[in-house]
């Protein structure tokens, strides 16, 4: 096959085993690092990776007796807890097909993102039980509850887990054509409308955790923060226990906890979202975090000023290793591994069975270097497609998905994000990335966060509009920003639309701005 001088190329030296079985492989490297440890930071519980192996055989018999068939769907809704890992695998191991809901979801998000998976059995907390008791049991389709714990009144997981052990050597996972067969059905950020079902083959997560690995100079202890139903938090964590690095994770992140679980557990490595960084820069820092070694941010947008602040509190950290991906692409399109000297808003170069073009918005021709345009992928780690879409709604003719981000890459094939295309900002003409307004923002002391929308205009057409949070006891006016913004930016970029202050930027898990939300709020009046 020819190459296209128009795309970029990721390596494909890759190797995958020829049963090509999520399920199966997570059981073989977790045997294999069996006194691998995972400690809940908070309550400094200690699971080895063998009882996490164990205790996912055992769910996938219990699941089978309890009458769950290869490509039936069962539901996951916890926060991070230890009995997660082995819900994922057991629930793969069984041949049915894993989504993960998030638990913080509405009434009406959970029935929605149900009503397009349609689970026949639900496994969940105690936490997420509770609030969301009566929408679980008004979906028909679902079945059976599982409830984390000794629990009475409906299916308790520790009978299905502890009651009797398989044997390893006897246990056989439920057969899956891996190239067509689902592990996953997640869900896409909705960060501009409702959220989607998102097809992920056990093939498509295999491509993710089979990347060649290189051993770092340190110990790697990783803090795992981000939450586990989401694409990011679950995928890295996947990639972490099938290398059996030790592993540190707390339910939920708070600051003070976050920094005092770096300081006892001398962690090494700290996978983490842009919104932790920004609190991070605005925090008085007490704790000794001269253990980190590599930060990695992804998820969303990281400005230099960011990066470089992050730097100073990580006395002993490599320059911000970032990353670009999405829940379509299983986890990673771009990642830096220039560890030694990434480059400024650099999230690097396609990774492994990648193919990148970046097409002209009208016209779809593939660009060169330093032209931006929307992003389109192709490769082993691309989503088989939404459920219930026509796969022409959202990949071209050769069979590229399109992604609907803006950016463009320079000579040596490094990509640098500009947003994304639904959330530019048209001003007479001028594509407006509110990213860019929103990074300018955050460096005003008085603002701890900040959301940038297009609102309309009769001459330009758009103009930007800020949403921000001030920090605890700061002041500043809306004139204030607005000078703030334009002594640093361009015209075009200017907020004519007008600052409004809010307690909070409306966020997904990840850590990307929900613009929708902002949109309600910019056609109500402000009380402000």
């Amino acid at each position: 096959m020819l190459r296209n001088k128009n795309y970029v190329y990721g390596p494909t030296d890759i190797q995958v085993p020829s049963h090509l079985h999520l399920g199966h492989y997570m059981l073989d490297r977790l045997m294999e690092f069996k006194d691998g440890k995972i400690i809940n930071g908070q309550t400094h519980e200690i699971t080895t990776l063998g009882q996490i192996a164990q205790q996912s055989m055992n769910l996938a018999v219990s699941l089978t007796h309890m009458g769950v068939r290869k490509g039936d769907v069962v539901g996951l809704c916890s926060e991070n807890r230890v009995e997660f890992w082995s819900s994922v695998i057991g629930t793969v191991l069984s041949g049915a097909i894993l989504t993960t809901i998030n638990m913080n979801y509405t009434k009406g998000e959970i029935t929605h993102v149900l009503g397009i998976s349609k689970p026949k059995f639900i496994i969940c907390s105690e936490t997420a039980f509770k609030p969301h008791e009566k929408t679980f049991k008004s979906i028909r389709h679902l079945k059976k509850i599982i409830v984390y714990g000794d629990n009475s009144k409906e299916v308790s997981y520790n009978d299905l887990i502890f009651k009797k052990n398989v044997n390893f050597d006897d246990f056989v996972a439920t057969d899956v054509n891996g190239l067509e067969d689902l592990a996953f059905i997640l869900y896409s950020s909705g960060t501009t409308g409702l959220p989607k079902g998102v097809m992920l083959t056990h093939l498509n997560c295999l491509n993710t955790l089979c990347h060649p690995m290189v051993e770092p100079p340190f110990k790697p202890i990783v803090l795992n923060v981000n939450p586990w139903f989401h694409a990011l938090g679950l995928m890295a964590g996947l990639v972490g226990l099938s290398q059996g690095r030790t592993i540190v994770f707390l339910p939920r992140f708070e600051m003070d906890l976050f920094l005092r679980t770096i300081e006892k557990y001398k962690i090494t490595v700290a996978p983490v979202v842009p919104p932790i960084l920004v609190a991070l820069t605005k925090t008085d820092i007490k704790y000794d975090l001269s253990s980190v070694m590599v930060i990695i941010c992804g998820a969303a947008p990281l400005s230099n000023e960011i990066s470089n602040a992050v730097q100073k509190i990580f006395p002993n950290a490599m320059p911000v290793l970032q990353a670009y991906g999405m829940t379509e692409c299983t986890l990673a399109i771009t990642r830096n591994v220039n560890i030694s000297q990434p480059l400024p808003k650099c999230v690097g170069g396609a990774t492994y069975t990648i193919i990148i073009k970046v097409v002209d918005v009208e016209t779809k021709e593939p660009l060169g270097p330093h032209k931006p345009g929307e992003v389109c992928v192709k490769g082993g780690v691309v989503m088989k497609g939404y459920i219930g879409k026509d796969r022409k709604d959202d990949f071209d003719d050769e069979g590229f998905f399109r992604t609907g981000d803006v950016a463009y890459y320079d000579e040596e094939g490094n990509f640098y994000i500009v947003d994304r295309l639904k959330e530019l900002i048209k001003y007479k003409g001028f594509q407006v990335a509110p990213a860019e307004i929103e990074a300018v923002l955050l460096q005003h002391p008085a603002v701890r966060d900040a959301g940038v929308v297009g609102v309309p205009d009769a001459q330009a057409g758009e103009v930007p509009r800020a949403f921000v949070a001030l920090q605890p006891g700061a002041k500043a006016a809306a004139e204030e920003l607005q000078s703030f913004v334009a002594e640093r930016l361009s015209k075009p970029k200017h907020l004519r639309g007008g600052v409004r202050f809010v307690p909070d930027i409306p966020k997904n898990p990840s850590g990307k701005i929900l613009r929708r939300e902002l949109r309600k709020l910019a056609q109500e009046k402000s009380k402000l």
